[in-house]
């Protein structure tokens, strides 16, 4: 499914986020707290963007994905940057080799959430960040009503216009199924994580968590939002 969409992603993000999925991918970066020289990883990738915004930081970037028609796009964006095919749920990078992981948009596909979430922890350094950004589901009206109406009807519409209609009905599906912003700590708690704290925006349908793996002999149990 991925691969078949891969020509149209780019447009598609632009035109469900009125292109602000730039902004909030470089949220994602600051909260990662990354700067010249540090290594990052970007797991479920897609075609690159918030790997290039991390590159952009002056970081040493690895994109990871399993699609390599995503992974084709994104190379075509930014040659310079390491873009490489891979499972989420079996990352082949050593313990530690990571200042910081992330993931925009693509936590919510893991077939296994926690699995993921533990991979980027195992092989971000302890002290490091692993920041998961994602859509979420506002709770309250009218901005749940909105989002209701968008997300339902308005986006499954536009991917039948861009020629496929199941890729863009999974997606609403796909976010309804994904913890809220609680849920999705607690498992970052399970996975390893500590100081795990999160950030609403655009009205309460971006979450932004960030949390810090923990050392050998120090438990991931601090979370708050």
């Amino acid at each position: 499914m991925f691969d078949r969409i891969a020509g149209v992603y780019d447009l598609m993000n632009s035109v469900m986020t009125a292109g602000l999925h730039h902004r909030w991918r470089r949220r994602a970066v600051d909260l990662a707290e990354i700067g010249p020289g540090a290594k990052v990883l970007d797991v479920a990738t897609g075609t690159g963007d918030l790997a290039i915004e991390a590159a952009s930081r002056g970081a040493e970037v690895i994109g990871s994905d399993f699609s390599e028609g995503m992974l084709e796009r994104a190379r075509a964006k930014a040659p310079s940057i390491r873009f490489e095919q891979g499972d989420a749920l079996g990352l082949t990078y050593a313990d530690d080799t990571f200042d910081a992981a992330t993931v925009g948009f693509g936590a919510r596909n893991f077939a296994d959430l926690e699995q993921g979430l533990r991979e980027m922890t195992r092989v971000v350094r302890p002290g490091g960040k692993v920041v998961v950004l994602e859509i979420t589901t506002p709770q309250k009206p009218p901005l749940s009503t909105f989002f209701s109406l968008w997300f339902d009807r308005i986006v499954p519409l536009v991917g039948r216009l861009a020629g496929d209609p199941d890729a863009y009905s999974y997606l609403p599906n796909s976010v309804k199924r994904f913890p809220g912003p609680e849920g999705l700590a607690a498992t970052m708690e399970r996975a390893g994580l500590r100081d795990i704290r999160w950030i609403l925006t655009a009205g309460g349908i971006i979450a932004l968590h960030v949390g810090t793996p923990a050392g050998p002999a120090e438990p991931g149990k601090d979370r708050f939002g």
